[in-house]
């Protein structure tokens, strides 16, 4: 066999096996979501992932395939679980939605009515709302932290209650990257009296029988993906503002960290939770499906209510911010739907017309933030209901 045939023979090898080693399942009419799902595999987009797709409480596409190392010796399997980085916030965001529909928590209140410590600074008027919608003001740290900071609870929400807004709260948003898993889980813990992950935990996670963790117990770390880092350091920002800065870079942060015991142990709400796409449907589909028990219809479609719209001063971004997610402004088929994604290209779609929700999780980072590979299995998605 000449060389150029065996190069071509050996390329198409490669891909069947990678092909084959897809798993799951897809209804026929979505097999648009597993042809997406297996090209980026072949292509080498992706190193291992998982997608799911729920519709009116069905699941319709459970996919998932690759590897969960960079050395490509562990298979992605059913089980295998990743951090999903600022998916997370989506998680946290249905714990207050839920405490908020049991009449535990009004939204609209200040903070302060549940954490006291926090009206210090000028701060007595910012209420649960703006900390979900990101416009608290507290996109980040005043004083320089460290990663292991982020381990100590009593010290990040310390921090928080005791320093000034960044600008003046509710005028704008500000991705709050780190500081909103703190912020609203304080709430939660004052509120509940347990930690945000143990709620989660108990309220959540254990009544669907959802695969999802803030604060990974030590004994499902052999599950867990490796999270590999861009080929290309890009940065965020090209010429990031102070904000920008801010918010992005304190703490200091290497991708490494979280493959380590402290950062998955670690209740880190905003970007430290660990699942897989089902999990994250099966978590989500609450909002999509009516509210499954946990809340009523209406706490659900609390999500949708626009705290605050326009140029997000972190991200640079016209977004509009929901109560915990971002909503379409004419970005998604239908106007009620909920979105957000995480750093390395997890993301999360609860579209409440049509009863569906979407969920991704890779292990292999893209840089920046223009991946557009969730984005396409969404668009494949759609396409298969007819919605594009």
């Amino acid at each position: 066999m000449a060389p150029a045939a065996r190069i071509t023979s050996g390329a198409a090898e490669v891909r069947g096996r990678i092909l084959r080693a897809v798993q799951g399942f897809a209804d026929e009419r979505f097999a648009p979501v597993r042809a997406v799902f297996e090209e980026n595999l072949a292509s080498g987009a992706e190193l291992g992932a998982s997608v799911c797709v729920n519709v009116g409480g069905r699941t319709v596409v459970d996919l998932w395939g690759g590897f969960a190392d960079a050395a490509r010796t562990r298979p992605w399997r059913r089980d295998t679980i990743v951090n999903v980085y600022s998916v997370t916030k989506t998680v946290m965001a249905l714990t207050a939605l839920l405490l908020a529909d049991h009449g535990e928590i009004d939204l609209h209140a200040p903070v302060s009515r549940y954490w006291p410590e926090f009206a210090a600074n000028g701060k007595d008027g910012v209420t649960v709302a703006h900390l979900l919608s990101h416009s608290s003001g507290l996109s980040g740290w005043e004083r320089p932290i460290s990663v292991t900071d982020l381990y100590d609870w009593e010290k990040a929400t310390g921090l928080l209650a005791a320093q000034a807004p960044f600008w003046p709260p509710s005028t704008a948003s500000g991705y709050h990257v780190l500081t909103h898993g703190y912020l609203v889980g304080e709430v939660v813990r004052r509120v509940t009296g347990r930690t945000p992950g143990t709620f989660f935990r108990e309220e959540g996670a254990t009544p669907l029988g959802a695969d999802f963790h803030i604060g990974l117990p030590a004994a499902e770390d052999d599950r867990v993906a490796e999270m590999i880092p861009p080929d290309k350091d890009t940065p965020l920002f090209a010429e990031p503002t102070p904000l920008q800065a801010n918010a992005s870079g304190n703490p200091p942060f290497d991708v490494a960290v979280t493959g380590s015991r402290a950062w998955r142990g670690a209740e880190i709400p905003a970007a430290g939770g660990t699942g897989n796409a089902r999990s994250v449907a099966d978590v989500l589909a609450v909002l999509a499906s009516g509210g499954r028990g946990l809340l009523s219809e209406a706490g659900a479609r609390r999500a949708l209510e626009v705290q605050v719209e326009g140029r997000d001063l972190v991200l640079g971004l016209d977004l509009r911010f929901g109560l915990g997610f971002a909503v379409s402004g004419g970005l998604m088929p239908n106007p009620n739907t909920l979105y957000w994604g995480g750093l390395g290209g997890s993301l999360a779609i609860v579209d409440l017309d049509a009863g569906v929700t979407f969920a991704y999780t890779p292990n292999r980072m893209a840089g920046g933030l223009a991946d557009v590979r969730g984005l396409g299995l969404a668009m494949a998605m759609w396409e298969s209901m007819a919605l594009l």
